[in-house]
């Protein structure tokens, strides 16, 4: 008997009683004897119909009891040693059941598993123009959570603490208007005279598109006997795979893109701010250049930084003086690198170039005006019709990012030879 049924019968069992009461209060002293006799036949019905059900629902749950006691006793005992892995558990969880879906298992799942299936499903449809048709993809919430903490650990370039963030549910172009007024300037007025207007001090306006372009991470594959064995490591794997696949491309994007059908990275938007001497190294006296090269106005906004990737870091921390100590006197040498860099905040990013010939090695200024426009959220695609018996997943996504003004960012540039 299923729980619907059995929440049936019991409130047929509170209506025979309610009946059967209001027989018995309809016999009063006026109540002849005749009519008092079908009254209680009456009763006695319904209370045999109300004890017949009873009974039946106290033998369900005496198999229901019975039942659990032994799924119970099967349970794997750790202070025995009786782990033998037989044992199924006993509520379904929204993984499990994801994973019988996807290894075609749809057919076999019960009532329970379908309301879980129900409940947590996170769907996405995909259609292309002139199609009308669409493709349901379907992925565990817990598995896109995995992709976005990949993205968002792999680089800088992609967090609003960075850079300026703008998300939007479509792709269609989207207009930015820049300006840079910094070097405009008001001029001492004479009582009496009149303003000039001569449209000398006009501001000039600017404007960048962000557009929408795509990325894939192309297809995973992987056996319908691995999912069944491993789906919990390989929901992991895979999550972190997708997502560090779509984190390196973004962040190699919008720091190096071409700016030609993709987007303009940071640091090919940035205008140079001081050439170095050296093909493979840098100077402390050309980081201060480079840093002075930005206008004051935006040295001082939040989001003023530098960036640089890793081994440029380090050949600037060994920098010495003619003594031998290190000129990084900021922080703890000995104990790491300390959290700022010439006193200044920095991130490392692994997708700018080292040190060498003829390389834009070091950017620095405000980050805030580097737009990043984030078109919906990545999509997943799990695919087990097309490489049936066996499983393909996906990963796609989509973005731009511009440079508002390229007086904001600088970078430095080794010597070319």
């Amino acid at each position: 008997m299923t729980l619907e049924e059995m929440k049936t019968q019991r409130e047929r069992m509170a209506e025979l009683a309610t009946e059967a009461r209001k027989d018995l209060d309809s016999i009063t002293d006026k109540t002849s004897d005749t009519e008092a006799k079908e009254i209680e036949a009456r009763f006695d019905a319904r209370m045999v119909d109300h004890d017949a059900i009873d009974a039946k629902l106290n033998r369900e749950d005496k198999i229901a009891t019975a039942e659990k006691r032994a799924v119970e006793s099967r349970r794997p005992n750790p202070a025995d040693g009786s782990d033998d892995g037989s044992v199924e558990p006993v509520k379904a969880e929204y993984r499990n059941v994801f994973a019988k879906v996807i290894c075609g298992q749809q057919d076999t799942l019960s009532s329970e598993e379908r309301q879980v299936l129900k409940q947590g499903m996170t769907e996405y449809r995909a259609q292309t123009g002139g199609t009308t048709t669409a493709g349901g993809f379907t992925v565990p919430t817990t598995l896109s959570d995995e992709i976005v903490r990949s993205m968002l650990a792999w680089g800088p370039m992609y967090s609003e603490d960075v850079a300026t963030i703008i998300s939007t549910t479509s792709g269609n172009p989207l207009k930015i208007p820049t300006i840079n007024d910094t070097a405009v300037t008001a001029v001492a007025h004479t009582e009496g005279d009149a303003l000039v207007n001569d449209g000398g001090k006009d501001a000039t306006f600017g404007q960048k598109s962000l557009d929408a372009y795509s990325f894939d991470t192309e297809f995973i594959r992987w056996s319908w006997e691995l999912d069944m064995d491993s789906i919990f490591s390989m929901e992991q794997l895979l999550g972190s795979l997708l997502g560090e696949r779509l984190g390196r491309i973004a962040n190699l994007q919008l720091t190096t893109g071409s700016g030609s059908s993709a987007p303009n990275g940071v640091v090919t938007a940035s205008s140079l701010g001081k050439t170095a001497a050296a093909t493979s190294a840098v100077t402390f006296d050309e980081i201060f250049d480079l840093e002075h090269s930005v206008d004051p106005a935006y040295r001082m906004s939040p989001k003023t930084r530098y960036m640089f990737n890793d081994s440029t870091l380090l050949a600037v921390r060994k920098l010495k003086d003619g003594d031998g100590n290190y000129l990084w006197q900021q922080g703890n040498v000995v104990a790491g690198a300390p959290s700022t860099f010439n006193g200044r905040a920095y991130s490392i990013n692994q997708a700018m170039d080292s040190l060498a010939a003829a390389k834009k090695v070091i950017t620095f200024g405000d980050f805030s005006k580097y737009y990043v426009r984030k078109v919906g959220a990545p999509v997943i695609g799990v695919m087990k019709e097309r490489f049936w018996p066996d499983m393909g997943i996906a990963g796609l996504i989509r973005f731009d990012g511009e440079l508002g003004d390229t007086a904001a960012v600088k970078h430095l540039i080794t010597a070319a030879s």
